[in-house]
């Protein structure tokens, strides 16, 4: 697998498989992340690093039939908690990704030049968890906003993750003009499912939904960048559960692929899907399309 993926590179970090761990609930401890690794992650996305996470929000993970409704936000654990762990990551080499949000753009910009001291090597900017208010209406302005200021603030190469929606086009491209190095798509999209016996919604109302459901729908926009001329490169992430999932997202123009959903429900997930990922890649019929979206563009495999 060292010799299929060798020399693969996102976001300015060199990874030995093209399969990441997305940002969540389970990568919010140094055991998991270790573990993903292990088992064939070509990196980890941390959850998401947050100076003052809300306060009294459910925390909760519900599967329905075509994927997962959360109300989770950020990491509870302490600035200076990440910051100790991500030394320690940094100084074994280890490919962690680590996924910051603040109030503020210049809040967010400060706990990205702390994160960077860390000897961390690529961020990716967690501003459209859509469990909280403004999530739920992202303008291209207020992503212009907080991709600039983490521009301004740090050397290393960032992800900006958006949610598909509203304006998406004009907010990749915001995102692109000042500055950042990738694009994840997507971030969770508003879902709600009523419970029959109690007549109210799940989790309260409307939260993130991700997982198999959404799929279709990151790999149309992915479609649209690419027909548009977008070269961005770009992480997928929604509804990954096997090796072809993955193929899908890299056929259509992605440049790695993330799964977190299916890390619910096994934390051996990632194995599986690497392991025949390298077989598919291997087979002629790879040979043949791999490298190229469906537009016949050249990607970076």
């Amino acid at each position: 697998m060292s010799t299929l993926f060798q020399g693969y590179e996102i976001c300015g970090m060199r990874i030995r498989s093209p399969i990441i761990a997305g940002s969540g609930l389970v990568t919010d401890s140094a055991r998991n992340i270790r573990h993903y690794l292990a088992h064939g992650a070509g990196a980890v996305i941390t959850k998401t690093i947050h100076p003052a996470p809300p306060v009294g929000n459910s925390e909760k993970v519900t599967a329905i039939s075509t994927g997962w409704l959360n109300s989770t936000t950020y990491s509870k654990k302490t600035v200076e908690h990440w910051l100790g762990l991500l030394k320690i990551f940094a100084s074994e080499d280890a490919p962690v990704i680590a996924s910051i949000h603040a109030r503020t753009p210049s809040e967010l910009g400060h706990l990205a030049r702390e994160v960077e001291g860390t000897g961390c090597k690529s961020l990716e900017l967690g501003i459209s968890c859509l469990n909280e208010f403004e999530g739920l209406f992202d303008t291209p302005e207020r992503v212009a906003n907080y991709t600039r200021e983490v521009k301004n603030a740090v050397s290393i190469p960032f992800s900006v993750k958006l949610s598909l929606g509203d304006f998406l086009m004009e907010r990749i491209e915001a995102a692109v003009s000042e500055g950042a190095s990738c694009i994840t798509l997507s971030d969770t999209i508003p879902g709600a499912r009523i419970d029959i016996a109690t007549a109210r919604p799940l989790l309260g109302g409307p939260f993130g939904y991700s997982g198999p459901g959404i799929m279709p729908l990151v790999i149309a926009a992915i479609y649209e960048l690419r027909a548009g001329g977008g070269t961005v490169p770009v992480m997928a992430s929604g509804g990954v559960s096997e090796a072809s999932d993955a193929l899908e997202y890299l056929y259509a123009g992605a440049n790695a692929v993330q799964v977190y959903s299916a890390l619910h429900t096994s934390r051996d997930a990632i194995a599986p899907i690497v392991d025949d990922l390298f077989h598919m890649v291997g087979s002629e019929h790879s040979r043949k399309v791999i490298g190229k979206s469906i537009l016949t563009r050249e990607i970076s495999l």
